[in-house]
């Protein structure tokens, strides 16, 4: 695996996004004698798989395949659609890069992403699907405080009143219930790359970022710095 992040990194196409898996967190100490709270994320191999042109598909991107797996659990499709980028690890995640002032050219389909962009000490954004809590209610999904513990009180973790009188006679869209939580893309903000490495293979970024371990993680450059 270290091979392939040297080659991915030292021969590949440098955009700037690229997709990682998360490792855990820990903390590091600057020189101060300061500890630093972490999140370590792994660099996995990342291709361009297809290109989206103007002629063809209206817009213009590049489709990026990341996420390796065993040949005998990838469907046959996306088997084609790896081959015919000529990628030889069986990939079974993509996701397209879409930017203004991205040069997009056929050349680089098969081509490895480049992390080369990314630097110490550079502000990022991390997108990541969150960990999925199941159906919860309203104190722990929202805050809400809930009634008084007294046992005579019949409101203790209860959502509340929730409608209005006979105008308009319906309960507003958007209204704070119990219901799934977690599970979906967050993203944050202008988070900051502390150390990257890539002999080993893993990038060191401050605080920490959306998922569980194991989970892939989309790394790109801060739209607000």
């Amino acid at each position: 695996m270290t091979e392939k992040v040297k080659s991915n990194n030292a021969e590949g196409v440098g955009l700037d996004s690229f997709f990682c898996e998360k490792a855990g967190m820990t903390r590091v100490f600057d020189s101060k004698g300061n500890h630093i709270p972490v999140t370590v994320v792994k660099i996995i191999p990342n291709y361009i798989t297809q290109v989206k042109t103007l002629e063809k598909d209206g817009y213009e991107s590049y489709q990026i395949g990341y996420g390796s797996k065993k040949e005998k659990l990838v469907s046959k499709p996306i088997k084609g659609h790896v081959k015919k980028s000529k990628i030889e690890i069986c990939l079974d995640n993509f996701s397209e890069f879409k930017s203004p002032g991205l040069e997009v050219t056929k050349d680089n389909v098969g081509k490895a992403v480049a992390v080369s962009n990314f630097k110490e000490d550079t502000y990022i954004d991390v997108t990541a699907v969150t960990k999925g809590k199941g159906f919860q209610g309203v104190i722990k999904k929202y805050g809400f405080s809930g009634g008084p513990a007294a046992h005579g009180s019949h409101f203790h973790r209860g959502t509340g009143s929730i409608g209005n009188r006979a105008t308009p006679g319906r309960v507003f869209k958007g209204k704070k219930m119990p219901g799934r939580m977690g599970g979906k893309n967050q993203t944050v903000q202008n988070l900051k790359i502390h150390e990257i490495n890539l002999d080993k293979g893993y990038i060191l970024i401050k605080g920490s970022v959306p998922g569980a371990k194991g989970g892939f993680v989309k790394v790109s450059k801060a739209v607000k710095k």
